[in-house]
């Protein structure tokens, strides 16, 4: 075993993600000297981020003008609101940082973005369109823009800021460093000490070596936390697992790599930091076990379009406005209501084709390779995009049929159970059929479509013409079984606008910042009880670039 190492600098951040690049970039630009470390190897840096589809909520943006959106910072306050549902004295923290986030979406987040060389997908996305009354959860209009290059396009400029401070000496990179403890002296954070892990040049997102040579301790007069979340561990979802939300799935996959286990907030906890909301979680229902996993139990979220008919795991239609893309939570307590931990798609291969996106960097080689002539094949080819193809191959969930009553029989071959009932589903799916003949009708999930039609981003690239779903023209017909899908943690340590943690006794604990995940992705958790935004870097980019600046200032 190696020996102990010690450094010092002004600040260290723990975690290589996002926001952890993001306060480090800030304070190495502020002219201090700052150490990253990071248990992974230098191959994972930008965190799961990197596996992100990029999104970003931007309000009254350019590209929503171009678009003929009318959106505003009072609207998407609105929304926000409505959407987080905050309730509790807890929520004073993270209601300060959902006013001032919604500001910063609404005010220089762009032009921030812009001058390092980021740039964004044209069409405008809809995420969490809601379906409530004017005051309820949702977006009232797209607001979700795609980084030209996704995940990687958003770490980009942040990584080139880092190794260009990293060149000059102002910051210092220390992979394969796991963090044991923090360490306190006369009640302020001045260090942090743990583990030198064996080098691993193990793939990004693949479990990496836990085998110790040697020891490490840091000192610096502040410490950023930037650990990230749960969502990797599973016991630790479930014992968090909110009441309100009914039994916890028994059987779950994973947005995110096995490493981000909550293990850093546990010891952050235990050093006396205020952890709040942490049965405020975020985890989709519309996960599909990935036939070619990185890590273990990996599964990737569809982003579907409005028109595929959800079932729940008894055949029944899932009610309105439970639709495809509208209310995640919602659709997550109702699942878990039914006693069952899965759903089901019906819908055809015109539905597949226009409609059906993979979250992921990985799954979206067109954006992320920031090549237009693979995106505009989006909209010429016959078939869906070649990674919705090749799922549709390989993936266990997914099955092709031609006639609704193969489909039926091997969705419950796949269930391992005999709880659809074919006349059951064919009623529900004939009825939703005659309502098609007409553009006004009854069928709340219709309107839904005509409604997304009238939008020019969501009409060109997101939502098939509608027909019937037992045409044989429009098939052949596809059934998709839906897993519960974990993914964030929407609690997180208390902060102040400055990214400073308070301790349980509600005072500001010296020298001890958290950012990203860790912080809820602001005050200790901006979203409330629901994420309005279907993204969560615009959290990261806010409290780094607020806790690397505060920080730079506070250590003189």
């Amino acid at each position: 075993m190696a020996g102990h190492s010690t450094e010092q600098a002004d600040v260290i951040v723990v975690g290589g993600g996002l926001s952890g690049l993001v306060a480090a970039t800030e304070i190495a630009d502020a002219g201090k000297r700052v150490i990253v470390v990071d248990q992974e190897g230098e191959q994972s840096l930008g965190g799961q981020a990197f596996w992100s589809f990029g999104g970003l909520f931007l309000v009254n943006s350019p590209e929503q003008r171009r678009l003929g959106i009318k959106d505003s910072f009072d609207l998407a306050m609105q929304d926000w609101l409505g959407t987080a549902g905050f309730d509790r004295d807890e929520d004073f923290w993270p209601r300060k940082w959902a006013e001032a986030y919604v500001a910063f979406a609404a005010g220089e987040k762009r032009d921030w973005l812009r001058a390092m060389g980021h740039r964004i997908f044209p069409v405008v996305g809809w995420a969490e369109r809601g379906g409530y009354d004017a005051m309820g959860h949702g977006n009232s209009v797209p607001r979700f823009h795609v980084t030209w290059g996704t995940g990687p396009g958003i770490i980009e400029p942040f990584e080139r800021r880092a190794r260009e401070a990293a060149k000059s000496g102002r910051l210092i990179f220390r992979f394969r460093h796991r963090v044991d403890a923090l360490s306190i002296t006369n009640g302020t954070v001045d260090g942090v000490s743990g583990a030198i892990l064996a080098p691993d040049s193990v793939e990004r997102g693949r479990s990496s070596s836990r085998t110790v040579v040697g020891e490490f301790a840091l000192k610096a007069q502040a410490v950023i936390v930037a650990s990230g979340g749960i969502g990797g561990n599973h016991d630790l979802v479930r014992a968090n697992w909110p009441e309100r939300l009914g039994e916890p799935p028994k059987f779950m996959i994973s947005g995110v790599p096995e490493h981000v286990d909550g293990r850093m907030i546990g010891i952050t906890e235990k050093s006396g930091a205020r952890l709040i909301n942490r049965d405020r979680m975020w985890h989709y229902v519309e996960g599909i076990q990935n036939w070619n996993p990185i890590w273990p139990r990996h599964g990737i979220r569809i982003l579907p379009g409005p028109s595929s008919m959800w079932f729940d795991a008894t055949g029944t239609r899932l009610p309105a406005p439970l639709f495809p893309g509208s209310d995640t939570l919602g659709q997550l307590k109702y699942i878990m209501s039914t006693g069952y931990d899965y759903s089901w798609f019906i819908l055809t291969q015109a539905i597949i084709k226009k409609e059906f996106a993979l979250s992921g960097s990985e799954q979206n080689p067109d954006l992320t390779g920031k090549s237009w002539r693979m995106t505009l094949r989006r909209a010429t080819n016959k078939g869906a995009p070649a990674p919705v193809e090749a799922f549709k191959s390989h993936g266990v969930d997914f099955i092709v049929r031609d006639k609704i009553e193969d489909l039926v029989a091997a969705m419950n071959k796949l269930a391992g159970s005999d709880l659809l009932k074919l006349d059951h589903i064919r009623m529900q799916i004939e009825a939703r059929d005659r309502e098609i003949a007409n553009p006004y009708v009854k069928d709340a999930q219709l309107m839904n479509i005509h409604n997304a039609r009238r939008y020019i981003g969501d009409r060109l690239i997101r939502t098939a013409s509608p027909h019937r779903i037992l045409d044989p023209a429009q098939g052949p017909l596809i059934a998709v079984k839906l897993n519960i899908l974990t993914r964030k943690t929407l609690g997180g340590f208390e902060t102040d606008l400055d990214s400073r943690v308070f301790g349980e006794e509600g005072q500001i604990i010296p020298g001890l910042y958290a950012v990203g995940e860790a912080a809820g992705f602001g005050g200790g958790g901006v979203h409330g009880y629901r994420s309005l935004e279907g993204t969560f870097l615009g959290g990261c980019l806010f409290s780094g670039r607020n806790a690397g600046r505060a920080a730079a200032k506070a250590v003189g």
